[in-house]
């Protein structure tokens, strides 16, 4: 059962905790990361190791004035956020970005929003962040969790990985943490947001998953405190899990073969983000970023 509107200290004060945690676990992300780099110590035919440590840069960014626009009926955003991107010598491409908007959704999107269609006015905070790795060896992987506010208030998230190539081990030990996170609070909440997850992160042009799946959910509304103590597990169960699975292969030998398939693979993630990403299409219909909000995209993909 849905729990009744709370008064607006109280929903403020959600506001910044939610906030606060995004960008504390952005913190500790970048920091887990920037160790794997100094941790690197070379593979086996490549010269990755010649690299200096990649390290994160930060770029703020914000719609505080020219996120108005002259359509009466069109999105109007305010706030804004920081991009952090590492380019290094295990993590191709990895970006962690957090924001934190407000604003009025266009018309005609409010009514693809709960607790939009009649009233337009959100708020959204959340952290977003992909890895496209050096590595063939190495899974790329998928992290977002967030809050949203309207007429209504929820959390959504989850996490996916995609290895090049299937490994069974990585996929056991992947799901096995994320179900530890939400047996915790739900005795049903694996099996519904895995399956979400696999539906989710399906291509249907090619009629294949875009990778081994993970958790999914969205519209978490049932208890602000039970569901943000969730979203925090989402969270702490991503920062220990693939940290763990990128140090196990980082340093494995990898052919020019593997990195071909590499490419290929990269590009059904292109084809994903945007042709059905649903924070893709948020991003943009409500006049986001759009370096943030592409941030996803590899640095390089092929197209057999």
């Amino acid at each position: 059962m849905t729990s009744a509107a709370p008064s607006l200290d109280v929903t403020e004060d959600r506001k910044a905790q939610a906030k606060a945690w995004f960008e504390k676990l952005r913190d500790d992300i970048c920091a887990a990361f920037e160790r794997l780099e100094d941790d690197f110590q070379g593979v086996e035919g490549q010269t990755l190791h010649e690299l200096p440590p990649g390290r994160f840069e930060r770029t703020p960014w914000s719609r505080s004035k020219e996120g108005e626009t002259a359509d009466p009926d069109g999105p109007n955003l305010k706030g804004g956020g920081v991009m952090s991107v590492m380019r290094g010598r295990v993590f191709e491409k990895v970006g962690v970005n957090v924001s934190a908007v407000y604003g009025t959704f266009s018309k005609e999107f409010s009514k693809q929003i709960p607790g939009a269609a009649e009233d337009p006015t959100f708020w959204a905070s959340g952290i977003s962040l992909v890895a496209h790795m050096q590595s063939p060896k190495v899974p790329a992987v998928h992290m977002n969790t967030r809050h949203i506010v309207t007429t209504k208030a929820w959390f959504g998230g989850g996490a996916d990985l995609t290895p090049m190539k299937p490994n069974e081990a990585d996929t056991k030990a992947f799901h096995a943490r994320f179900k530890e996170a939400c047996d915790a609070h739900g005795a049903d909440y694996y099996e519904r947001f895995k399956k979400w997850c696999d539906e989710y992160f399906f291509l249907p042009h090619r009629g294949e998953p875009r990778g081994v799946g993970g958790i999914f959910y969205d519209y978490l509304d049932q208890d602000w405190e039970a569901d943000f103590a969730f979203t925090q597990d989402v969270g702490r169960a991503f920062l220990d899990v693939y940290p763990r699975l990128v140090a196990e292969h980082m340093h494995e030998p990898w052919t020019a073969e593997d990195r071909e398939h590499q490419m290929v693979r990269r590009g059904r993630y292109v084809e994903f983000n945007l042709l059905h990403d649903r924070g893709t299409k948020f991003g943009l219909m409500t006049g986001g970023n759009t370096e943030a909000i592409l941030m996803s995209m590899p640095p390089m993909a092929k197209w057999p």
